[in-house]
């Protein structure tokens, strides 16, 4: 019989009905337990409207009266990399919203938890676990579709002077950045699972309207191990709203276009026009998609239990959270220096290592120094 793990819930805002509904589509291996909240009121409705039995306003006593075998961490930013070590050292496995910790330094930190624990703490990137994205890394893989050569990557979101109310919102020391990190994180991180390592970023970052410490657009260009060349834009400025996702390989352009989440039918793919008599089984072998699976929380924790079954490290932990979040942090110092990044070089002594600003700020970065004669 296949174990039941018992979860414990660590928010009670808006993302946390994706947790519940993962919880629900896990046909029974996952049971919610209790829930934490600081906000009593919060707390009391949430626990009243979902039936969880047991409700805490300390973090620390519901791992020690709960002894949970896994905690979903649904709390603001700053309090992530230090809830998901103190879940590994209490016994648990910690799956966590993004972003995952503050910096190269913290995810330090929690590797290490790791390593002592033997446990494993993951990061909530949804957007990997959709059936159709698994299949257009098959077709990849098997070289159906050729090199990937041309890449756009663009998250175009409005987020109004409300949303930055939040009072842990906008803030360098408390949501880490603006769009880069918040946003655009999840659309990076899925550029990442289809073209793999990358090699050099260069960035710029601004902020251009919002009243806000982080900056509210950033824009780079990326070149990956394999060659490849993305463009990248994330912004909270976009009146009409759209996460687009464009991959030109040397034999079609798959596209993807969606807001907040997506199933096969947002993919759109366009043979090459020199596909000739290849393109015909090139386009039956992308009409042949597996059953589908969206972009959710309930595909993420599905795989998340089948790493707890087998003892096996999840997909977004470890190096390659590491990858992910290293992109992130030189997104920001190519930016605030003016400099490409190549990826690795931000080690232990490197402002950025331990604060993503690196000390600076968007409306201080350094403009790139002028090509020498």
């Amino acid at each position: 019989m296949s174990q039941t793990y018992r979860a414990l819930l660590v928010g009670t805002g808006s993302v946390a009905e994706s947790h519940l509904r993962a919880i629900d589509g896990a046909h029974g291996r996952v049971q919610l337990v209790g829930a934490v909240e600081v906000d009593a009121a919060r707390l009391r409705a949430f626990g009243e409207r979902h039936k969880i039995p047991a409700l805490f306003s300390d973090y620390a006593a519901a791992l020690r009266d709960l002894r949970p075998d896994l905690v979903l961490i649904a709390a603001p930013p700053a309090l992530h990399a230090d809830m998901c070590i103190a879940a590994l050292e209490a016994g648990a496995w910690a799956l966590c919203e993004k972003p995952f910790c503050a910096s190269l330094a913290e995810l330090d930190r929690i590797e290490a938890a790791e390593r002592r624990t033997g446990r494993f703490a993951a990061c909530i990137f949804q957007q990997r676990f959709a059936s159709s994205t698994a299949h257009l890394r098959h077709l990849a893989a098997e070289g159906l579709l050729g090199r990937p050569l041309v890449a756009v990557c663009h998250t175009l979101w409005f987020r109004d002077a409300s949303y930055y109310a939040v009072p842990w919102r906008g803030k360098w020391a408390t949501e880490f950045g603006g769009p880069t990190m918040g946003l655009g994180i999840h659309a990076m991180d899925h550029l990442l699972h289809l073209l793999g390592d990358w090699a050099e970023i260069r960035a710029q970052v601004a902020t251009l309207d919002r009243a806000i410490e982080v900056e509210d657009v950033s824009l780079a260009l990326i070149r990956f191990a394999n060659g490849a060349l993305a463009a990248v834009v994330n912004s909270a400025l976009s009146p009409r709203q759209e996460t687009y996702l464009r991959l030109d390989y040397q034999r079609a352009t798959v596209e993807l276009t969606h807001l907040y989440g997506y199933t096969r039918d947002n993919w759109r793919f366009t043979l090459a026009p020199t596909a000739h008599e290849e393109g015909n089984s090139l386009a039956q072998a992308w009409q042949s998609f597996p059953p589908d699976t969206g972009s959710t929380h309930t595909a993420q924790l599905a795989e998340f239990i089948h790493n707890l079954d087998t003892g096996t490290r999840p997909l977004t932990s470890g190096d390659d959270a590491r990858r992910t979040l290293d992109l992130l942090t030189a997104l920001y110092k190519s930016a605030f220096t003016g400099r490409p990044v190549a990826r690795g070089s931000i080690l232990h002594g490197d402002p950025f290592y331990t604060a993503l600003h690196g000390g600076g700020s968007p409306l201080r970065a350094k403009p790139a120094a002028p090509a020498s004669p």
